[in-house]
């Protein structure tokens, strides 16, 4: 199996490691030249040597090396979402009703295939909580053959099992984010509703550590554990590991405000300046039956990859330039420069019949002008 995967990325191009966080570019006449080499040349035995501690030096790069060739697409970046189950029920999720359907393996190996020729570098696997997948192996294993760099998504409670930490050590991702709910089993317990969630997660968090594996945390704030903000902040500090803060809830995928009342009022933060994204033109979102769309929250109208390939996403861009102007209500809003909402998110808000204010951070009066 490969150590290191030269690659295009979004017009330029990289050397990266499975498994490490970061690579380094190199132009495109050395990474033409590494088409042609037997064995490393010495600009890269030195450069691995410095980034990675690896020792190249007489090696064949026919073993050790992938060289990923260019796509005619210029998609960098993807999410694909296993399924829409998971073994936690946290009422402040955002998928609504879980469920566990999905392609089955043959599909799903093509639908990686076409992931790879759209020219995806990087891919986050998620969820649900991917790693209860039933294929979740599988597709990992494929993902990391193909030469993508995966980022994984999760809530830890299967990192201790040793089906996976083999799987992850021996297929290293190049990062893992993991979801905390508490820092305590009565309040992270009641968040999930599954009682020994909090015991199975610190298992899977010291396990995966002691492993040596690429984590940082991610602290989700709701009414429920906002008392213990502080010991889950101390928590990530004593793995020494990088952790952010989510506390804005969003309605279900299906337009459902269920979710809305688990936000912790006190830790509403307003949203930066929406600028613009990439979304649905250096990447994309991939739901768990091969259907596209510009990512996660904009998931209509999508483009189904099991039927048109990675041809059909030449439309992405199209509709991700319709979805994000402003529409309905905000047209004429005079305010829309410093709006921290994108336009397929508001659109949710408004299915589920939100209050103005929890996605319009404006304050009153808001002027609107005629069109």
């Amino acid at each position: 199996m490969h150590q290191l995967i030269a690659s295009p990325f979004l017009g330029e191009y990289m050397v990266l490691k499975p498994g490490e966080p970061r690579g380094f570019k190199i132009p495109r006449s050395a990474y033409i030249g590494l088409g042609k080499a037997a064995a490393f040349p010495p600009w890269l035995v030195e450069a691995a040597r410095k980034a990675w501690g690896m020792d190249l030096h007489g090696q064949p790069t026919a073993e050790s090396l992938l060289i990923r060739p260019e796509s005619t697409y210029a998609f960098g970046k993807a999410t694909y979402e296993l399924n829409l189950g998971c073994n936690y029920d946290c009422e402040h999720c955002y998928l609504g009703l879980k469920t566990f359907e999905g392609l089955e393996w043959p599909e799903r190996e093509r639908l990686l295939e076409t992931i790879r020729d759209a020219g995806t570098l990087w891919l986050q696997l998620t969820g649900g909580e991917p790693m209860v997948d039933r294929l979740f192996a599988a597709v990992h294993t494929k993902a990391y053959e193909l030469g993508m760099m995966i980022e994984i998504l999760t809530n830890g409670s299967r990192l201790a099992n040793t089906k996976i930490l083999d799987l992850l050590t021996t297929y290293r991702p190049s990062k893992m984010s993991l979801s905390v709910y508490g820092a305590t089993a009565e309040t992270y317990d009641g968040l999930t509703r599954r009682p020994g969630s909090f015991r199975k997660f610190m298992r899977g968090l010291t396990a995966a550590h002691e492993a040596g594996l690429q984590m940082n945390l991610s602290l989700i704030i709701t009414d429920r554990n906002a008392h213990e903000v502080d010991a889950m902040r101390e928590l990530a500090e004593r793995f020494g590991l990088r952790y952010r803060e989510y506390a804005q809830m969003s309605p279900t995928i299906h337009g459902g405000g269920e979710s809305l009342p688990s936000q912790s009022p006190q830790y509403l933060r307003k949203r930066q300046p929406f600028r613009g994204c990439d979304a649905g033109h250096t990447s994309f979102h991939v739901d768990p039956f091969g259907k596209a769309s510009i990512c996660k929250i904009g998931r209509n109208p999508n483009i189904d990859l099991t039927k048109e390939g990675a041809a059909g996403l030449l439309r992405l861009g199209g509709i991700s330039d319709n979805l994000l102007l402003r529409q309905g209500g905000c047209t004429g809003c005079t305010l829309q420069d410093t709006c921290g909402t994108c336009m397929p998110l508001v659109q949710l808000y408004r299915e589920a019949k939100a209050p103005l204010a929890t996605y319009c951070q404006h304050k009153e009066p808001r002027k609107e002008v005629a069109q």
